[in-house]
């Protein structure tokens, strides 16, 4: 995985979780159909976003890592 930074600041972006205020791991969910017989029933892919967020001036951005 290549080092991120901020577009507004140029320093490194520090990796973060993102969870829902239950404790739930946030995820996306995609047009494309999950493999299997969940797909052929009409289940989505599933994708989880990995968070970066600037130590300086507080931006936050969502990557999907593939």
């Amino acid at each position: 995985m290549a080092t991120r930074r901020c577009p507004d600041c140029g320093v490194t972006l520090e990796e973060m979780t993102m969870r829902t205020s239950d404790g739930f791991e946030l995820h996306l969910v995609t047009d494309e159909p999950k493999k299997g017989i969940l797909g052929s029933l009409g289940a989505k892919e599933k994708v989880k976003p990995t968070a970066y967020a600037c130590p300086e001036c507080g931006l936050v951005r969502q990557y999907v890592e593939e």
